[in-house]
């Protein structure tokens, strides 16, 4: 498949953001169970900020994959069957929701809803908090589950999309978390690098477990299967026109195997062997810089671990289309 730029952006800039509202919300979890210091309003607040911007940048980002825009909504027509029409939906309600979490924090309003008998207040930034939690990984399925629920493109049709779309948007999101709250909570900054630590090592293992299995796969249709003839030698000497088309132009990236194989050892180091580096070496030794080189590189890195992810897909018309390629 041709990676389309657009939607990269768009599903890294959102999974960034998903990761940054879990990390924000996990510490107030954490902080309502006294495992933590409660951090002020502002820290929640502005920090849910910074998650919407990148939504927003996301969802902007997406447009520019639409030939028109300006039927966009007509996508959640199709949400009974539809995985995209799914996202479509949950991703400004989600947007909604970590809005209303940072209003709440900021302006002040947060009524107590509950008062559990051991003393635990559940007020309305909890109640909002859980809400997006939901919307958060609801999210995640949705947008994974697009690729996923792909079934003859063999390298998505597979659990680990989803696991890696989440634990990817997690591992970056909590790096972020990090790299915030060295501005604003450096109190706390171990807290959300330990958990970054966790989270992109368990990427790791759900990325190598991806390229293990698609480096097995088998392509289910042949030239012999695609026209009913079981010759064992066929050749196929043209396409059946001269020039390209959408088809030659979407469903090929015109990259040398090298080359793919160059990206895919750049994202592994960038993604995860640079950030546990970095991200071990601020355990205990804060460093604002270095967190930022960190969250900046294994951005950079997810742009091509979604790059190679994109034309690492093999779709099936290319056994018609391979000889003009």
């Amino acid at each position: 498949m041709k990676p389309a730029f657009s939607v990269i952006f768009l599903t890294t800039l959102i999974g960034a953001a998903q990761g940054l509202f879990l990390a924000l919300f996990t510490h107030q979890t954490y902080s309502l169970f006294g495992l933590l210091p409660l951090q002020s309003t502002f820290f929640y607040g502005y920090g849910s900020a910074l998650a919407l911007l990148l939504l927003i940048g996301g969802l902007i980002a997406s447009f520019f994959h639409l030939g028109h825009p300006e039927r966009a909504w007509r996508a959640v027509m199709q949400w009974r069957t539809s995985w995209l029409a799914r996202e479509v939906i949950v991703l400004p309600i989600f947007m909604a929701f970590v809005f209303l979490y940072g209003v709440t924090h900021l302006s002040g309003f947060n009524p107590t809803f509950i008062t559990l008998n051991s003393g635990l207040v559940v007020d309305a930034t909890i109640v909002i908090g859980i809400v997006a939690t939901i919307l958060a990984f609801a999210l995640f399925i949705t947008t994974g589950m697009v690729y996923a629920g792909v079934r003859f493109l063999q390298e998505w049709h597979s659990p680990l999309t989803v696991i890696n779309y989440i634990l990817l948007g997690g591992a970056s999101g909590f790096t972020l978390a990090a790299l915030f709250a060295s501005y604003s909570a450096p109190s706390q900054v171990n807290f959300f690098t330990g958990w970054a630590i966790i989270i992109t090592v368990l990427a790791l293992i759900g990325r190598i477990a991806s390229l293990i299995r698609n480096a097995k796969l088998k392509p289910k249709s042949t030239l012999q299967t695609a026209i009913g003839i079981k010759h064992p030698k066929i050749s196929q000497n043209a396409a059946g026109f001269l020039g390209g088309s959408f088809n030659t132009r979407e469903f090929f990236h015109g990259a040398s195997k090298s080359k793919l194989k160059l990206i895919k050892w750049f994202f592994l180091v960038a993604v995860f062997v640079t950030p546990l580096t970095l991200l071990s070496s601020v355990l205990g030794n804060i460093s604002t810089n270095i967190l930022l080189v960190t969250f900046v590189i294994q951005y950079l890195g997810l742009i091509a671990e979604r790059w190679f992810f994109f034309a690492q897909a093999n779709h099936p018309q290319n056994l018609y289309y391979h000889a003009i390629t």
